[in-house]
Protein backbone atom coordinates (compact mmCIF):
# COMPACT_ATOMS: atom_id res chain seq x y z
CA UNK A 1 0.00 0.00 0.00
CA UNK A 2 0.95 3.94 -0.89
CA UNK A 3 -0.44 6.42 1.02
CA UNK A 4 -0.26 10.24 0.89
CA UNK A 5 -1.92 12.83 3.18
CA UNK A 6 -1.72 16.66 1.62
CA UNK A 7 -2.39 19.46 4.56
CA UNK A 8 -4.04 22.73 3.07
CA UNK A 9 -2.36 24.31 6.34
CA UNK A 10 -5.26 27.04 7.19
CA UNK A 11 -7.51 26.83 3.74
CA UNK A 12 -10.50 25.90 6.06
CA UNK A 13 -12.40 29.28 6.51
CA UNK A 14 -15.93 30.55 6.98
CA UNK A 15 -18.58 31.92 4.16
CA UNK A 16 -17.56 35.42 2.91
CA UNK A 17 -18.79 38.43 1.68
CA UNK A 18 -16.41 38.61 -0.91
CA UNK A 19 -17.24 35.31 -1.96
CA UNK A 20 -21.27 35.86 -2.04
CA UNK A 21 -21.72 33.68 1.12
CA UNK A 22 -19.49 30.65 0.21
CA UNK A 23 -16.20 29.62 1.50
CA UNK A 24 -12.54 29.71 -0.52
CA UNK A 25 -12.91 25.88 -0.76
CA UNK A 26 -16.08 25.99 -2.20
CA UNK A 27 -15.17 28.43 -4.56
CA UNK A 28 -11.83 27.42 -5.38
CA UNK A 29 -11.07 25.21 -8.65
CA UNK A 30 -9.86 22.02 -7.41
CA UNK A 31 -11.31 19.13 -9.44
CA UNK A 32 -8.99 16.54 -8.18
CA UNK A 33 -9.86 17.49 -4.45
CA UNK A 34 -13.46 16.90 -5.28
CA UNK A 35 -12.55 14.18 -7.47
CA UNK A 36 -11.22 12.73 -3.99
CA UNK A 37 -14.44 13.64 -2.35
CA UNK A 38 -16.68 12.27 -4.37
CA UNK A 39 -15.15 8.62 -5.60
CA UNK A 40 -14.33 8.36 -1.52
CA UNK A 41 -15.69 9.86 1.55
CA UNK A 42 -15.63 13.53 3.57
CA UNK A 43 -16.03 14.17 7.13
CA UNK A 44 -14.81 16.68 9.86
CA UNK A 45 -12.10 16.15 12.52
CA UNK A 46 -10.98 18.10 15.56
CA UNK A 47 -7.44 18.18 15.34
CA UNK A 48 -6.93 20.62 18.30
CA UNK A 49 -8.15 19.63 21.43
CA UNK A 50 -10.85 21.71 23.22
CA UNK A 51 -8.58 24.01 25.79
CA UNK A 52 -5.46 23.51 23.97
CA UNK A 53 -4.11 26.62 21.79
CA UNK A 54 -5.00 26.78 18.03
CA UNK A 55 -1.37 26.16 16.28
CA UNK A 56 -0.30 24.24 13.73
CA UNK A 57 1.99 22.74 15.97
CA UNK A 58 -1.02 20.97 18.11
CA UNK A 59 -3.04 20.08 15.34
CA UNK A 60 -0.28 18.53 12.87
CA UNK A 61 1.31 16.43 15.91
CA UNK A 62 -2.27 14.70 16.07
CA UNK A 63 -3.22 14.48 12.53
CA UNK A 64 0.33 12.51 12.02
CA UNK A 65 -1.26 10.12 14.95
CA UNK A 66 0.24 11.77 18.33
CA UNK A 67 -2.22 13.35 20.76
CA UNK A 68 -1.32 16.58 21.87
CA UNK A 69 -2.46 16.11 24.83
CA UNK A 70 0.79 13.76 26.08
CA UNK A 71 3.08 14.96 23.82
CA UNK A 72 2.81 18.41 23.38
CA UNK A 73 5.79 20.96 24.71
CA UNK A 74 5.49 24.15 22.98
CA UNK A 75 6.04 25.25 19.56
CA UNK A 76 9.99 25.90 20.07
CA UNK A 77 11.25 23.02 20.52
CA UNK A 78 9.45 21.55 17.69
CA UNK A 79 11.36 23.80 15.37
CA UNK A 80 14.42 23.25 17.39
CA UNK A 81 14.19 19.82 16.34
CA UNK A 82 14.08 21.22 13.00
CA UNK A 83 17.69 23.18 12.95
CA UNK A 84 18.88 20.13 15.19
CA UNK A 85 19.62 22.61 18.22
CA UNK A 86 21.78 20.68 21.19
CA UNK A 87 19.66 22.46 24.01
CA UNK A 88 20.30 21.61 27.97
CA UNK A 89 17.90 20.53 30.08
CA UNK A 90 17.69 23.98 31.76
CA UNK A 91 17.20 26.10 29.11
CA UNK A 92 13.50 26.92 26.96
CA UNK A 93 12.83 27.54 24.13
CA UNK A 94 11.14 30.49 22.57
CA UNK A 95 10.07 31.62 18.78
CA UNK A 96 11.59 34.36 17.60
CA UNK A 97 9.51 36.19 15.33
CA UNK A 98 10.57 39.15 13.44
CA UNK A 99 7.16 41.80 13.37
CA UNK A 100 6.25 44.70 12.61
CA UNK A 101 5.14 47.00 15.45
CA UNK A 102 3.48 50.52 14.16
CA UNK A 103 2.54 52.94 17.30
CA UNK A 104 1.53 50.33 19.40
CA UNK A 105 -0.50 48.07 17.31
CA UNK A 106 0.68 44.77 15.87
CA UNK A 107 0.51 45.61 12.33
CA UNK A 108 2.17 42.50 10.55
CA UNK A 109 3.54 39.39 12.18
CA UNK A 110 6.17 38.61 9.63
CA UNK A 111 7.55 41.95 9.10
CA UNK A 112 6.39 41.75 5.36
CA UNK A 113 7.74 38.22 4.74
CA UNK A 114 11.00 39.33 5.08
CA UNK A 115 13.42 37.62 3.32
CA UNK A 116 15.87 34.82 4.45
CA UNK A 117 19.35 36.77 4.14
CA UNK A 118 17.98 39.95 5.26
CA UNK A 119 16.32 38.17 8.63
CA UNK A 120 19.81 36.11 8.91
CA UNK A 121 21.53 39.60 9.23
CA UNK A 122 19.21 40.72 11.35
CA UNK A 123 18.93 38.42 14.11
CA UNK A 124 22.90 37.89 13.96
CA UNK A 125 22.83 41.57 15.45
CA UNK A 126 20.21 40.61 17.79
CA UNK A 127 22.69 38.09 19.17
CA UNK A 128 25.69 39.74 18.91
CA UNK A 129 23.94 42.64 21.38
CA UNK A 130 21.07 40.41 23.01
CA UNK A 131 23.15 37.31 23.20
CA UNK A 132 25.56 35.95 25.75
CA UNK A 133 26.41 32.67 27.98
CA UNK A 134 22.71 32.66 28.96
CA UNK A 135 21.28 33.39 25.93
CA UNK A 136 21.36 32.65 22.24
CA UNK A 137 19.64 33.33 19.12
CA UNK A 138 19.15 31.01 16.07
CA UNK A 139 18.48 31.74 12.48
CA UNK A 140 15.58 30.12 10.96
CA UNK A 141 13.41 30.58 7.81
CA UNK A 142 11.76 34.44 6.73
CA UNK A 143 10.77 35.66 9.91
CA UNK A 144 10.81 32.55 12.25
CA UNK A 145 13.38 32.18 14.46
CA UNK A 146 14.46 30.67 17.92
CA UNK A 147 16.49 31.51 21.62
CA UNK A 148 17.38 29.71 24.04
CA UNK A 149 17.64 31.75 27.51
CA UNK A 150 18.69 29.90 31.13
CA UNK A 151 15.69 30.75 32.91
CA UNK A 152 12.61 28.86 34.42
CA UNK A 153 9.51 30.07 32.38
CA UNK A 154 6.98 27.68 33.39
CA UNK A 155 4.61 29.98 34.45
CA UNK A 156 5.43 32.42 31.70
CA UNK A 157 2.77 33.17 29.35
CA UNK A 158 3.14 34.26 25.61
CA UNK A 159 0.80 35.60 22.51
CA UNK A 160 1.63 34.47 19.51
CA UNK A 161 2.20 37.31 17.29
CA UNK A 162 -0.77 36.11 14.47
CA UNK A 163 -3.03 36.09 16.92
CA UNK A 164 -3.00 40.23 17.60
CA UNK A 165 -2.51 41.83 14.05
CA UNK A 166 -4.56 45.18 14.17
CA UNK A 167 -4.23 44.90 18.33
CA UNK A 168 -2.32 46.93 21.07
CA UNK A 169 0.68 44.88 21.67
CA UNK A 170 1.04 45.79 25.27
CA UNK A 171 -1.80 43.76 26.65
CA UNK A 172 0.04 40.77 25.24
CA UNK A 173 3.59 41.20 26.45
CA UNK A 174 4.86 37.92 28.15
CA UNK A 175 3.46 37.61 31.57
CA UNK A 176 4.58 35.85 34.80
CA UNK A 177 7.77 35.07 36.58
CA UNK A 178 10.44 35.99 34.85
CA UNK A 179 8.44 37.63 32.00
CA UNK A 180 10.39 40.66 32.34
CA UNK A 181 13.32 39.28 31.13
CA UNK A 182 10.85 38.54 27.88
CA UNK A 183 9.71 41.89 27.76
CA UNK A 184 12.88 43.47 27.94
CA UNK A 185 14.70 42.39 25.06
CA UNK A 186 11.58 42.74 23.08
CA UNK A 187 11.61 46.18 23.77
CA UNK A 188 15.66 46.84 23.55
CA UNK A 189 15.42 45.40 20.18
CA UNK A 190 13.35 47.93 18.64
CA UNK A 191 16.83 50.19 19.12
CA UNK A 192 18.60 47.75 17.63
CA UNK A 193 16.80 47.13 14.19
CA UNK A 194 15.84 50.52 14.20
CA UNK A 195 18.68 51.07 12.18
CA UNK A 196 19.84 48.26 10.59
CA UNK A 197 20.96 49.04 6.95
CA UNK A 198 18.42 45.97 5.92
CA UNK A 199 15.42 48.33 7.75
CA UNK A 200 16.74 51.11 6.02
CA UNK A 201 16.92 49.47 2.64
CA UNK A 202 13.43 48.25 3.44
CA UNK A 203 11.56 50.97 4.63
CA UNK A 204 12.95 52.81 1.26
CA UNK A 205 11.55 50.42 -1.10
CA UNK A 206 7.68 51.06 1.28
CA UNK A 207 8.60 47.36 2.69
CA UNK A 208 7.45 46.50 6.08
CA UNK A 209 10.63 47.12 8.92
CA UNK A 210 11.38 44.34 11.05
CA UNK A 211 11.18 46.70 14.18
CA UNK A 212 10.81 44.34 17.20
CA UNK A 213 11.59 40.63 17.62
CA UNK A 214 8.70 38.87 19.54
CA UNK A 215 9.08 36.11 21.69
CA UNK A 216 6.21 33.22 21.99
CA UNK A 217 5.78 29.48 22.05
CA UNK A 218 7.94 28.83 25.01
CA UNK A 219 8.51 25.14 25.69
CA UNK A 220 11.15 22.01 26.40
CA UNK A 221 12.49 19.34 23.99
CA UNK A 222 9.51 16.56 23.64
CA UNK A 223 10.08 12.56 23.28
CA UNK A 224 8.00 11.09 20.73
CA UNK A 225 8.30 7.83 19.45
CA UNK A 226 8.88 6.56 16.06
CA UNK A 227 6.31 6.55 13.22
CA UNK A 228 7.29 3.63 12.43
CA UNK A 229 7.08 1.99 15.83
CA UNK A 230 3.28 3.12 16.31
CA UNK A 231 2.31 2.27 12.56
CA UNK A 232 4.91 -0.16 10.84
CA UNK A 233 5.14 2.20 8.11
CA UNK A 234 8.11 4.14 6.68
CA UNK A 235 7.43 8.21 6.10
CA UNK A 236 8.92 10.93 4.48
CA UNK A 237 7.44 14.89 4.33
CA UNK A 238 7.83 17.48 2.21
CA UNK A 239 7.45 21.21 3.97
CA UNK A 240 9.24 24.56 3.54
CA UNK A 241 7.95 25.16 7.60
CA UNK A 242 10.67 24.39 10.59
CA UNK A 243 7.86 23.48 12.17
CA UNK A 244 6.64 20.35 10.17
CA UNK A 245 10.61 19.46 9.57
CA UNK A 246 10.60 19.19 13.38
CA UNK A 247 7.46 16.98 14.08
CA UNK A 248 9.33 15.07 10.87
CA UNK A 249 12.45 14.60 12.68
CA UNK A 250 10.93 13.82 16.37
CA UNK A 251 8.66 11.03 14.70
CA UNK A 252 11.97 9.47 12.77
CA UNK A 253 11.17 10.76 9.27
CA UNK A 254 13.49 12.87 6.64
CA UNK A 255 12.02 15.85 5.72
CA UNK A 256 12.80 16.27 1.74
CA UNK A 257 13.86 19.94 0.57
CA UNK A 258 12.50 21.22 -2.40
CA UNK A 259 14.42 24.36 -3.96
CA UNK A 260 11.95 27.10 -4.55
CA UNK A 261 9.52 26.20 -1.26
CA UNK A 262 9.12 29.34 0.63
CA UNK A 263 5.51 28.62 3.33
CA UNK A 264 4.39 31.63 1.51
CA UNK A 265 2.31 32.16 -1.59
CA UNK A 266 5.01 31.90 -4.22
CA UNK A 267 6.43 28.64 -3.32
CA UNK A 268 7.13 26.35 -5.70
CA UNK A 269 4.04 24.12 -5.83
CA UNK A 270 4.95 22.07 -8.76
CA UNK A 271 8.19 21.05 -7.35
CA UNK A 272 6.30 20.06 -4.08
CA UNK A 273 4.35 18.06 -6.21
CA UNK A 274 7.23 16.36 -8.07
CA UNK A 275 9.01 15.75 -5.03
CA UNK A 276 6.18 13.36 -3.53
CA UNK A 277 5.66 11.39 -7.02
CA UNK A 278 9.25 10.62 -6.75
CA UNK A 279 9.30 9.75 -2.92
CA UNK A 280 6.27 7.20 -3.28
CA UNK A 281 8.76 4.97 -4.98
CA UNK A 282 10.55 4.84 -1.75
CA UNK A 283 8.60 5.87 1.08
CA UNK A 284 5.11 4.12 2.13
CA UNK A 285 3.60 7.23 3.33
CA UNK A 286 4.41 10.73 1.95
CA UNK A 287 3.22 14.01 4.08
CA UNK A 288 3.08 17.56 1.63
CA UNK A 289 2.47 20.38 3.84
CA UNK A 290 1.50 23.70 2.38
CA UNK A 291 1.65 27.33 4.72
CA UNK A 292 0.48 29.67 2.12
CA UNK A 293 -3.39 29.12 2.50
CA UNK A 294 -2.67 29.66 6.21
CA UNK A 295 -0.69 32.78 5.58
CA UNK A 296 -3.60 34.01 2.80
CA UNK A 297 -5.66 33.97 6.15
CA UNK A 298 -3.57 35.69 8.26
CA UNK A 299 -3.34 38.23 5.66
CA UNK A 300 -6.88 38.63 4.88
CA UNK A 301 -6.13 37.77 1.38
CA UNK A 302 -9.46 36.37 0.14
CA UNK A 303 -8.49 35.81 -3.48
CA UNK A 304 -4.86 34.75 -2.79
CA UNK A 305 -6.02 32.06 -0.60
CA UNK A 306 -8.44 30.93 -3.41
CA UNK A 307 -5.61 31.24 -5.84
CA UNK A 308 -3.29 28.94 -3.35
CA UNK A 309 -5.96 26.21 -2.92
CA UNK A 310 -6.29 25.77 -6.64
CA UNK A 311 -2.57 25.76 -7.22
CA UNK A 312 -2.25 22.89 -4.39
CA UNK A 313 -4.65 21.22 -6.26
CA UNK A 314 -3.65 21.46 -9.52
CA UNK A 315 0.81 20.77 -8.91
CA UNK A 316 0.54 18.39 -5.97
CA UNK A 317 -3.13 16.64 -5.09
CA UNK A 318 -3.66 16.26 -8.98
CA UNK A 319 -0.07 14.41 -10.11
CA UNK A 320 0.05 12.67 -6.59
CA UNK A 321 -3.10 10.83 -7.48
CA UNK A 322 -2.19 10.33 -10.74
CA UNK A 323 0.93 8.28 -9.33
CA UNK A 324 -0.63 7.00 -6.83
CA UNK A 325 -3.19 5.32 -9.13
CA UNK A 326 -0.51 3.46 -10.89
CA UNK A 327 -0.44 0.81 -7.84
CA UNK A 328 -3.45 -0.55 -8.87
CA UNK A 329 -5.49 -0.28 -5.86
CA UNK A 330 -2.84 -0.16 -3.19
CA UNK A 331 -3.22 2.86 -2.36
CA UNK A 332 -4.82 5.82 -0.35
CA UNK A 333 -5.02 9.36 -0.35
CA UNK A 334 -6.23 11.86 2.49
CA UNK A 335 -6.66 15.77 2.45
CA UNK A 336 -7.19 18.31 4.66
CA UNK A 337 -6.36 21.79 6.15
CA UNK A 338 -5.05 21.39 9.86
CA UNK A 339 -7.00 24.31 11.28
CA UNK A 340 -9.25 26.52 9.78
CA UNK A 341 -7.46 30.27 9.07
CA UNK A 342 -10.40 32.43 8.99
CA UNK A 343 -10.12 35.41 7.09
CA UNK A 344 -12.12 37.44 8.74
CA UNK A 345 -10.22 37.08 11.99
CA UNK A 346 -7.29 36.50 10.65
CA UNK A 347 -5.80 33.70 12.80
CA UNK A 348 -6.79 30.15 13.75
CA UNK A 349 -9.76 28.43 15.39
CA UNK A 350 -9.98 25.24 16.69
CA UNK A 351 -13.13 24.21 14.87
CA UNK A 352 -13.33 20.84 13.16
CA UNK A 353 -11.90 20.48 9.72
CA UNK A 354 -13.38 18.96 6.70
CA UNK A 355 -10.92 16.12 5.59
CA UNK A 356 -11.71 13.75 2.27
CA UNK A 357 -9.94 10.44 1.72
CA UNK A 358 -9.93 7.56 -1.12
CA UNK A 359 -8.86 4.85 -2.03
CA UNK A 360 -8.69 1.01 -1.70
CA UNK A 361 -11.89 -0.17 0.49
CA UNK A 362 -13.25 3.26 0.54
CA UNK A 363 -16.50 3.07 -0.78
CA UNK A 364 -18.59 6.55 -1.99
CA UNK A 365 -21.40 7.12 -0.06
CA UNK A 366 -22.73 10.26 -1.89
CA UNK A 367 -21.29 12.42 -4.74
CA UNK A 368 -19.65 15.17 -2.41
CA UNK A 369 -17.42 17.73 -3.18
CA UNK A 370 -14.63 18.64 -0.40
CA UNK A 371 -15.61 21.25 1.48
CA UNK A 372 -17.24 23.24 4.85
CA UNK A 373 -20.62 22.24 4.33
CA UNK A 374 -20.46 19.17 2.66
CA UNK A 375 -18.15 17.70 5.30
CA UNK A 376 -20.50 18.55 8.11
CA UNK A 377 -23.28 17.06 6.24
CA UNK A 378 -21.41 13.75 6.64
CA UNK A 379 -21.60 10.95 9.11
CA UNK A 380 -17.96 10.57 9.45
CA UNK A 381 -17.18 12.59 12.38
CA UNK A 382 -13.61 12.29 14.40
CA UNK A 383 -13.96 13.69 17.77
CA UNK A 384 -9.72 13.49 18.49
CA UNK A 385 -7.38 14.66 15.66
CA UNK A 386 -5.07 11.67 16.45
CA UNK A 387 -7.39 9.11 15.69
CA UNK A 388 -7.41 10.04 12.23
CA UNK A 389 -4.26 8.64 10.90
CA UNK A 390 -5.33 5.06 12.20
CA UNK A 391 -8.61 5.43 10.54
CA UNK A 392 -6.90 6.29 7.06
CA UNK A 393 -4.65 3.94 7.62
CA UNK A 394 -6.49 0.90 9.10
CA UNK A 395 -10.57 2.08 7.69
CA UNK A 396 -12.16 -1.54 6.09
Amino acid sequence: MKYALIIPDGAADVPLAELDGKTPLQVAKKPTMDWIASHGRVGTVRTVPKGMYCGSDVAIMAVLGYDPRKHYSGRAPIEAAAQGLIVDPDEWILRCNFVTIVDGIMEDHSAGHITTKEATALIGEIHRILGGQTVRFYPGVSYRHLMTIRAELKNVSTTPPHDILGKPVAAHLPQGEKADLLRTMIDRSQAILAAHEVNVVRRDLGENPATNIWLWGQGKMPNLPSFQSQFKLRGAAITAVDLIRGLAKLIGWPAIEVPGATGFLDTNYAGKGAAAVAALDEYDLVVVHVEAPDECGHNADVAGKVRAIGEIDQHIVAPVLERLRKEGDDWRILVLPDHPTPCTIRTHTGDPVPYALAGKRIESVVKATFDEPSAQDSDLHINAGNKLMEFFLTVR
